[in-house]
């Protein structure tokens, strides 16, 4: 089962995908055609597990919008909620590990995690992975910058891509 829902962030509207096994996609509302006035929860918003089932999709989207509030609101530097990402090829499946690596309020550069998962001369390759990171914010991509320091790409714009890393820095 999959369930989604439009919370509101200091970013904008975002899209929160989940399915049983955990969160699978989050989306800038760039990417949507959500009209502003859309419910902010799907359907099966009060669809919680039952004591001692295995947690619903709507449970791991209940626990994403929390955490992620937290986040928004300073008090939180990591994410605890089960994540379930699409199949993706084994290097995007690296960087994507190694992106939830990245500790909070720091970060790297694409050729340093190029280095780290073992691709030194693939910088094009990891910014392509983390530019399809299915879970930014969640898996945070937003955290690699290019060698020079400036901010490169991101899917939620730069301007989104500034603001993570202002909140990081406790700008």
């Amino acid at each position: 089962m999959t369930a989604e829902r439009v919370i509101d962030s200091p970013l904008g509207r975002l899209l929160l995908t989940a399915t049983d096994r955990g969160v699978s996609a989050v989306s800038f509302e760039a990417d949507l055609d959500v009209p502003r006035d859309a419910d902010r929860s799907s359907p099966q918003r009060d669809c919680a597990p039952s004591s001692g089932q295995h947690p619903s999709a709507a449970h791991h989207l209940e626990r994403a919008e929390a955490e992620l509030a937290e986040f928004f609101a300073g008090e939180r530097r990591g994410f605890t909620v089960p994540l379930a990402p699409p199949a993706t090829t084994e290097l995007r499946r690296a960087v994507h590990n190694h992106l939830a690596q990245i500790p909070y309020g720091t970060t790297r550069t694409y050729t340093q995690v190029a280095d780290s998962v073992g691709r030194p001369r693939a910088t094009r390759a990891i910014g392509s992975a983390c530019g399809s990171n299915p879970l930014p914010i969640l898996v945070p991509c937003h955290r690699v910058l290019r060698a020079d320091g400036s901010l490169g790409g991101y899917r939620g714009g730069l301007e989104a891509k500034r603001m993570l890393l202002d909140l990081e820095s406790g700008r």
